[in-house]
């Protein structure tokens, strides 16, 4: 899997299949069973620093210092990744506002919600214009609102050229975002998909190619006499219920 200048690519998979585990490999927080991994066409077991500040990311629940403001959380951010510190708070200021987090800046985040945290972490992982980003679920816990602004925000970041990648599981999202979407089931990559139109609501095309996918995977891994058919059930039962 490769993810070009100027695009955005999605991980979709089924709980457990493996997606933040991919994440934090591509991180460089687990060392991969086999192959390698390149940032920027260096080998991340042997990325400088200046490489690493060139990287956004947010792979879980949003960390941060507690008792500081969401503003003095995503400053200390930005100037761990060098960012030239009125720039990043500039840019902070512009993405809080189409996040709808402006509001929430000079709050303690012990005091935010979920939500509302999890803007202060995308802010934080954005506000240095970094050229690579990567995501994990960065919708989780977003009112509408500022879905719509997040959505912004990527397309901010592959029109100056950024790579961006990102895991979720609700389809029509994906398709909104993503030129790319990758099909992960038990630790590897069983389809790609491409989005005829990126920017049109596809969920339900997407979903059928997913479970589709999954579902050959599964019988040609177990086969038929081996609770293939079991599997397809519980898989179009998930359908219905999504």
């Amino acid at each position: 899997m490769s993810v070009a200048q100027g695009e955005c690519r999605a991980i979709v998979g089924l709980n457990g299949a493996g997606k933040s585990t991919a994440l934090r490999v591509i991180l460089g927080m687990l060392r991969p069973d086999a192959g390698r991994v390149l940032l920027c066409g260096r080998d991340i077991a042997s990325c400088p620093r200046d490489v690493w500040r060139r990287v956004g990311h947010l792979v879980e629940a949003s960390s941060s210092y507690p008792e500081l403001t969401a503003r003095q959380n995503i400053g200390a951010t930005a100037r761990l990744h060098g960012a030239d510190p009125e720039r990043a708070e500039g840019a902070a200021e512009r993405m809080s506002e189409m996040l709808a987090l402006t509001g929430w800046l000079d709050t303690p985040v012990r005091r935010l919600s979920l939500g509302t945290r999890q803007k202060v972490g995308l802010v934080g992982a954005l506000a240095h214009e970094p050229d690579v980003v990567v995501l994990d679920e960065p919708t989780n816990g977003l009112d509408p609102l500022a879905v719509v602004g997040f959505r912004d925000l990527l397309r901010d970041v592959t029109r100056r050229g950024g790579a961006v990648l990102v895991t979720g599981h609700h389809f029509d999202e994906l398709t909104r975002i993503a030129d790319r979407v990758n099909v992960l089931h038990r630790g590897r990559i069983i389809d790609t998909i491409a989005p005829e139109e990126p920017g049109r609501p596809g969920g339900a095309d997407l979903e059928r190619v997913f479970f589709n996918a999954v579902l050959a995977a599964d019988q040609a891994a177990l086969g038929p006499s081996s609770g293939g058919s079991s599997r397809a059930g519980r898989l179009q039962d998930e359908r219905k219920e999504s």
